[in-house]
């Protein structure tokens, strides 16, 4: 399945709309399912590195020490 570098639409009809287009045009190489998969894991890739470039140091502490005790206070 090609696709250019459009982002799907928002509006659920027309998401609807452009998954039965891309599901019954020719022969697709890859599913939805893991066109989907795909798209949703470049966005995980870099959104982490993106969000802690905006974050000052003291912030991404702050987050990392939240975490931590999170984690903790689950393992209890």
């Amino acid at each position: 399945m090609t696709r250019s570098s459009k982002k799907l639409p928002k509006d659920t009809n027309q998401l609807a709309a452009e998954i039965v287009r891309l599901s019954t045009e020719g022969t697709p190489k890859e599913t939805i399912k893991e066109y989907l998969a795909r798209i949703g894991r470049k966005g995980g890739l870099k959104g982490g590195k993106a969000r802690a470039k905006r974050l000052s140091r003291e912030q991404r502490s702050e987050i990392a020490s939240k975490a931590a005790k999170a984690r903790w206070k689950a393992a209890d």
